[in-house]
């Protein structure tokens, strides 16, 4: 494919990452915890049943990850025999940036209707990357691949570094922008998010190939996606590295995921930090992201995948270790953890950059390319439930976050030493 391709491939990452860093990481998160607290409580009563607010939050993010690990296989595989990916591609674009749009409206009276939208959301965003992942492999050779996704999630940091201090003015000093308090200003962000993720992704939707394999679809083409999954399954059993691969992916990306989305919720409960502070931390991690995403593009150049993704892992199992040992109480603590802070950026941009280029460099001979990347999601969306989930299950019976955080180090653990047992091949060693 020409660069202009590739250009626009990477530029859905600038479009798309306004969401995962202001609605999941940065603003939303603080916003959710401030409107749904009072001076004496912070529960929340959802379905009859009281929970903390956190842990609601933590739990409404478990089942929209869990929605997308259920539906992205059947939509991926419609998708590669229909040739359709663009297509979807666009359908889950537009549901999320509409449903960030809409959270304008949340104002934590309506908690349904804030805690619906952040879930449609959060399908869109993932949905959407079903899709999105599954381009690579066609428009890139595998050489290329580590360089063009580094590409892609650095553009995506800086862009949503950018739109982010514009939401960080607005939310410090609301009166220049005509709002009335920050918690208005919060809400212009959310609508903003919306607006850029849409109006951005059009350069991707101009310039991405529409079915390159020239497919057509015929009857029943629904059931014929069932029976493209039974394909890539049997693919699976004999590709012994990419399963061990997949394996490794599982348990690492239940923390890194679960750390990257409540990051600032832990910095608000945990150490009592304002939210210009821990907005301050969230522009700290772009911004050493995509240094990292270069960085070990590069190490993986020189010393191959497995051994990139090997000291991500070991970085972030003391980065939990770290957090764990925080308290409220050390006058040091704000400066320890934008310190922490750094430090996930560089393994953060690191490990996502090198994890997708190195399933797709273990992928076997085929055109089913959403089909495979859709077990990539899958995997990666199963752990974020089940990491999200224990996270917020911690919360809920100690009221506290250190014991979620010192938790995840053990899925680190477990993932590096499942990472070893991956073989060699022609692009990863």
């Amino acid at each position: 494919m020409d660069k202009k391709t590739k250009n626009g491939w990477a530029f859905y990452d600038w479009a798309n990452s306004v969401y995962s860093l202001v609605i999941s990481t940065a603003i939303f998160p603080i916003y959710f915890h401030s409107v749904t607290s009072t001076e004496d409580s912070s529960m929340v009563d959802f379905l009859g049943i009281s929970y903390e607010n956190m842990a609601i939050y933590s739990y409404s993010l478990s089942f929209s990850f869990f929605v997308v690990a259920l539906i992205s296989p059947v939509l991926s595989g419609i998708a590669d025999y229909t040739g359709k990916k663009k297509r979807f591609l666009q359908f889950f674009c537009y549901l999320g940036s509409a449903s960030c749009a809409a959270l304008f409206f949340f104002d934590g009276s309506n908690i349904y209707f804030g805690l619906g939208m952040s879930v449609l959301a959060s399908i869109g965003f993932w949905g959407s990357l079903v899709f999105y992942n599954a381009f690579l492999p066609e428009i890139a050779p595998p050489e290329e691949q580590d360089s063009l996704s580094a590409k892609g999630f650095s553009m995506g940091y800086i862009g949503a570094a950018i739109l982010l201090i514009i939401n960080l003015v607005m939310v410090m000093k609301p009166e220049i922008f005509g709002f009335t308090d920050s918690g208005q200003a919060s809400r212009a962000s959310f609508l903003l998010v919306g607006i850029w993720w849409a109006g951005f992704a059009q350069i991707t939707f101009n310039r991405l190939p529409d079915n390159p394999y020239k497919r057509k679809p015929k009857a029943q083409y629904i059931l014929l996606g069932y029976r493209e999954l039974g394909k890539v399954v049997k693919q699976l059993k004999g590709e012994m590295g990419l399963r061990r691969f997949l394996y490794s992916f599982f348990f690492y990306s239940m923390g890194v995921q679960t750390v990257i989305l409540l990051a600032s919720a832990f910095g608000d409960q945990e150490l009592g930090m304002d939210s210009s502070k821990l907005i301050l931390t969230i522009l700290i991690i772009q911004f050493v992201a995509i240094a990292g995403s270069f960085l070990f593009a590069k190490i993986s150049e020189k010393h191959g995948n497995i051994q990139a993704i090997k000291i991500c892992i070991i970085t972030w199992t003391f980065i939990c270790l770290a957090a764990f040992m925080l308290s409220k109480n050390d006058p040091t603590a704000e400066y320890k953890f934008y310190a922490i802070a750094a430090i996930v950026g560089m393994v953060m941009g690191g490990i996502q950059t090198i994890s997708r280029s190195t399933y797709s460099k273990l992928l076997p001979e085929t055109k089913s390319h959403a089909s495979f990347f859709s077990f990539y999601d899958v995997t990666e969306k199963i752990a974020i439930v089940l990491g999200t989930i224990s996270y917020g299950w911690l919360i809920q019976i100690t009221g506290s976050m250190k014991m979620s955080v010192l938790a995840l180090m053990v899925f680190f653990i477990i993932g590096f030493i499942l990472i070893i047992r991956v073989g060699r091949s022609r692009y990863v060693h």
